[in-house]
């Protein structure tokens, strides 16, 4: 594939940076930035009730986390805790050791801008692993949605423009899996953008209960221009999308044993993994299957009815570690004070989101 051509998907999600987020990144050491994009309510419009002024959420990726946090603790000492008192070394080993690999500095102000953001740090390589492994579906799962580029995807960074667009199909895989044979447009999006919710201990107190909802409610051409280049492209023989305006309309997909076998055969290291286990120990009843290896158990499940009640379980389960472990490194990275302020006002919009409308 062309190079051009490659970067196609990616660019769907580029969008005009607003000049606000433009003046936030010049305050930072942009020479150790790989990759960076935006995400969330303070860039996306959604749905949904409203707390106060929605936060911009940013991800940086960089080449050199010590590098990073070292010049960064000497530009914006502000944004840490008192972790910073532990220094550069020991934040940037605190970054990459535990899960999921990313450190936050959260409730940032930058008055002269008039907003209030969060930012997360992560080493170019662990992005990529997320992207193509899975480990986590941390940050995976933030580029299942539409997001804000705000660095370009270079050409010679073929291995970024791979992961980015891998992580996409990966999705699609899933989504496919889990969807019966008759969906709707907004029903695959939905499920999708599901994938790194369900499971998330947040979604039980702390979060808006309609959060997926009003994601993809708003953003449905967006979904649409991310996914539609697959699904009329490489997974044109396994589904067909309608092509009309409709995101209502009924698309269809092969529901055979090939089909299925082919999604398996595609999901991402980790939940491949891990749901060849979970078979191996919940669903194999026959002793000799215990000792099947994972190409063997995709081969089994593809015939399997309740394949997509397997795969949905082994999805929870790693975003649940990942979503309780990251929550307890926000604490930690945070500070009690901003921690406590940050869940009052996730629990405000949860609230809200339980009442009912007016």
């Amino acid at each position: 594939m062309a190079a051009t051509k490659a970067l196609v998907p990616v660019a769907n999600q580029l969008a005009v940076v607003p000049t606000a987020i433009e003046r936030i990144l010049e305050h930072f050491p942009k020479e150790y930035f790989r990759f960076c994009f935006a995400y969330g309510s303070g860039v996306f419009p959604q749905k949904g009730p409203k707390v106060g002024k929605p936060m911009i959420d940013l991800i940086f990726a960089v080449h050199d986390s010590l590098g990073f946090h070292w010049r960064n603790l000497q530009m914006n000492p502000s944004h840490y805790s008192g972790v910073k008192h532990l220094g550069p070394r020991f934040i940037s080993v605190f970054q990459e050791k535990v899960p999921c690999r990313v450190y936050f500095n959260t409730l940032v102000q930058l008055p002269e801008e008039d907003v209030v953001f969060k930012y997360g740090v992560v080493h170019m390589n662990d992005f990529v692993n997320d992207m193509l492994d899975w480990d986590y579906i941390y940050l995976a799962g933030r580029m299942h949605k539409p997001v804000k580029l705000l660095t370009p995807v270079k050409r010679d960074f073929q291995i970024l423009d791979m992961a980015l667009r891998q992580n996409l199909l990966s999705a699609l895989h899933i989504g496919l899996l889990l969807l019966p044979e008759a969906f709707s447009e907004r029903e695959l999006y939905y499920t999708m953008a599901n994938i790194s919710y369900r499971g998330d201990f947040r979604m039980i107190f702390g979060e808006d209960v309609n959060k997926v909802s009003n994601i993809v409610d708003r953003q449905l051409l967006q979904f649409r221009k991310l996914y539609k280049p697959y699904l009329t492209g490489v997974l044109a023989p396994y589904v067909n999308i309608r092509e009309d305006d409709s995101f209502d309309g009924v698309c269809t997909q092969d529901m055979s044993f090939t089909s299925r076998h082919y999604h398996l055969t595609q999901l991402p290291h980790t939940p491949m993994a891990e749901l060849a286990k979970y078979w191996r120990t919940h669903a194999a009843y026959d002793t000799r299957n215990k000792r099947k290896n994972t190409e063997e158990a995709m081969r089994h499940l593809s015939y399997d009815d309740d394949c997509p009640n397997m795969l949905q379980t082994v999805l929870s389960r790693i975003v649940f570690r990942s979503s309780a472990m990251q929550s307890l490194k926000g604490i930690f990275s945070a500070g009690l004070g901003k921690s406590v302020q940050y869940s009052r006002t996730k629990i405000q919009k949860m609230m809200k989101s339980l009442q009912p409308p007016t």
